[in-house]
């Protein structure tokens, strides 16, 4: 039993360690990189922020409609754009981000942007997932892609609103 809760111990800690750093390679050259290091997607509590900061900075708001635990082509999109580091410093810089989320465990969304989700679904006309719908402050529709494709064909997207927005 004693060497059971050993290993588990050593385990735990293995994986804590190896969460808390790792090395990417980039061009052949080796950097560290640490949790405090890496840039962290800024999406917005509640759309009424999400409104406010993109008043204030005067970026178009980027909502991005998802089944966050049961729709396939949002997990791979979640993990294959939204969270890569090109995207963080992308949008930080371009876009206010708001994440319109569907879950079937109900746990995770509030009430309140429960509510809020169904009322941008019902204006925004949103029928499937994903929706990426780019707005500006004012709730004018500046673009939308409905479903899943390939990462490279998102940036174009995000640039040419991005770039006439400013």
């Amino acid at each position: 039993m004693k060497k059971l809760i050993l290993g588990l111990g050593m385990f735990i800690g293995v994986v804590s360690f190896l969460n808390a750093q790792s090395t990417v390679v980039s061009n052949g050259d080796e950097v560290e990189q640490t949790k405090e290091n890496l840039i962290q997607i800024d999406w917005q509590s509640t759309f009424k922020e999400a409104v406010k900061k993109a008043k204030k900075e005067h970026k178009p708001i980027l909502i991005y409609f998802t089944g966050s635990d049961w729709c396939g082509p949002c997990m791979e999109l979640d993990k294959n754009l939204f969270h890569t580091e090109k995207f963080k410093a992308y949008s930080k810089e371009n876009m206010v981000l708001y994440l319109a989320d569907y879950p079937r465990n109900k746990d995770l969304v509030t009430a309140k942007n429960k509510a809020t989700n169904e009322e941008l679904s019902r204006r925004y006309a949103q029928t499937s997932f994903p929706t990426l719908i780019m707005i500006d402050e004012n709730g004018n529709v500046l673009g939308r892609k409905n479903g899943s494709y390939m990462v490279e064909y998102y940036y174009p997207f995000f640039e040419e609103i991005s770039n006439n927005y400013k």
